[in-house]
């Protein structure tokens, strides 16, 4: 086993290059990471997954991670939620590894039922040496299976040096502990290994707190409000009242709303047409403390949106657009009778679509 010693921030072209050709060779090269040392190998080698598996002493259908230099990665699966992808702008580079559906070219070896998991590590080195090797890295943490993961360059020459070529030196990792794994595959998110990164805190960065204001509160924006959370639910594949397993929030509010009136009449029978519940709805006054909770905040109409923004600083106010994509404003069924209710929540449904692609 050779082993090399860096500084932990120092760019190193030549090391880099060296170590990518170890991999490309089939090679393990034991790599430091902000949380601890993992011994790395390049995914679709069948050869080199062998020579990791017998190393750590693992079965041999356990699934590895894919490690990779950017989120960049993400563009390689053929399907991506927003909610990965936020969680992504979020922590990554950093101490989370995403069990995601879905298995990129080069990684059907290591993924497991269709998922496979993705993590973007935080050190600068480790980083140059995985875009170098321009083929899938996967990693597990140096150690026999079972033990704990090693985070100081003598243990793991100390337990796995015979069964490495290469070990770079960085000294301790900064974390001395294994990254938060989360799987997030609807209908589940779940924490399969803890972290620094609690279960609560990682819904919250996955989902969306969204609004929906107009006038009174007690037609158009109470129908969006039920349609967002129906549609919100069949993405996910749960029922309405669980899509706050995902992080997310889904609200209502009039900028002239008389308080504690109930959902409209043909309002709450053309959502019961549609299997969607307005039975409990109390309307709600907008008020300017509300929108900082907020992460999305749709008006039904252009002067719906003027209000919003007079109530709240510019910069805040930014988060405040129309529903409808295209700018229009959407027609007030209020005084009407059923049939005109069902047209305007047929506009408000197109435009929901619309938006939830980017929801979930």
């Amino acid at each position: 086993m050779e082993r090399v010693r860096r500084s932990a921030q120092a760019n190193d072209p030549e090391l880099a290059a060296k170590a990518a050709r170890l991999l490309q060779e089939g090679r393990v090269v034991a790599l430091p990471t902000e949380t601890v040392y993992g011994l790395a190998v390049r995914a679709d080698s069948p050869l080199a997954v062998e020579r990791l598996v017998e190393a750590k002493g693992r079965p041999a259908r356990m699934p590895l991670t894919w490690h990779a230099s950017s989120a960049e990665a993400l563009d390689r699966y053929e399907l991506v939620s927003p909610m990965a992808r936020r969680l992504a702008a979020r922590y990554w580079p950093g101490p989370l590894t995403m069990l995601l559906p879905g298995v990129p070219a080069g990684l059907e070896r290591v993924a497991s039922e269709g998922m496979t998991g993705l993590r973007v590590p935080a050190h600068p080195l480790t980083q140059e040496i995985l875009a170098a090797a321009q083929t899938p890295i996967v990693m597990t943490s140096a150690n026999r299976n079972g033990d704990k993961p090693a985070a100081d360059p003598d243990e793991v020459e100390r337990l796995l040096g015979a069964h490495i070529d290469l070990l770079i030196d960085t000294g301790p990792a900064r974390l001395g502990e294994a990254s938060s794994v989360l799987l997030l595959a609807p209908p589940r998110m779940e924490l399969q290994r803890e972290g620094l990164h609690t279960l609560d805190v990682l819904r919250r960065s996955a989902g969306l707190r969204i609004a929906f204001v107009c006038t009174g509160n007690t037609c158009r924006s109470p129908m969006a409000m039920a349609l967002a959370r129906g549609m919100l639910a069949q993405r996910l594949q749960v029922s309405a009242p669980e899509i706050a397993r995902f992080g997310f929030e889904v609200r209502s509010f009039g900028v002239a709303a008389a308080v504690g009136s109930p959902a409209s009449q043909h309002a709450r029978e053309v959502m019961r047409d549609d299997g969607l519940d307005l039975e409990q709805h109390i309307s709600t006054a907008a008020q300017a403390q509300d929108f900082s909770h907020y992460d999305e905040v749709y008006a039904l109409t252009r002067s719906h949106l003027m209000s919003l923004r007079a109530m709240v600083p510019p910069k805040q106010s930014e988060r405040f657009e129309l529903l409808d994509p295209h700018g229009r404003d959407v027609p007030d069924p209020f005084g009407g009778n059923k049939a005109e209710y069902r047209r305007t929540a047929d506009a408000l449904r197109v435009m929901i679509e619309a938006r939830a692609q980017h929801w979930a």
